[in-house]
This record gives C-alpha cells, structure tokens and sequence, in this order.
C-alpha cells in the first residue's frame, strides 16, 4: 500500500511543475505578442488581446499538463515518460 506523504509529496511536485509551466507559457507567449508585433505595431495590439492570446496559450499549456499524467509519469507535468 502506498504511503499517503509519498502521495501527497508527489501531487505537490506535479502541482508545481505544472504551475511552473503554465506561468512560463503566459509570460513567454506574452512577450512573443509584444514582439511579434514589432516596433511600430506593438501599439496596435491592445493590452487586453495580448493577455488573450497568451492566456490560450497557458491554458493550451495547462491541458497539455493534465493530459501529460495519462500518457507520461504520474509525477511529471511532461508527455515524456522517461521525465
């Protein structure tokens, strides 16, 4: 039988991980936004399509994650099973 701290220890890495990523995923795809957009066009882009796009590509991020425990390791945020 599986001990419940292990359990627990294990849920809190992948929470993390997963935290982690989707964090990263926003604030990358946000900055691509701004410049993608370029120098000229960035203002063109509104604040508000911007934290759009990036949010889609967190929660693109965000169910690759979760899909990630059915393919990959149970403990990884990851698709890859040997992460």
């Amino acid at each position: 039988m599986p001990d419940v701290t292990t359990i627990s220890k294990t849920a809190q890495t992948y929470a993390r991980d997963l935290a982690e990523r989707v964090i990263w995923t926003f604030l990358v795809a946000a900055g691509g936004v701004a410049l993608a957009a370029g120098p000229g066009d960035m203002f063109n882009v509104t604040f508000w399509e911007t934290v759009g796009t990036a949010g889609i590509a967190a929660v693109g991020s965000l169910i690759k994650g979760v899909l990630a425990r059915v393919i990959g390791d149970k403990n990884s945020a990851s698709t890859a099973t040997e992460v």
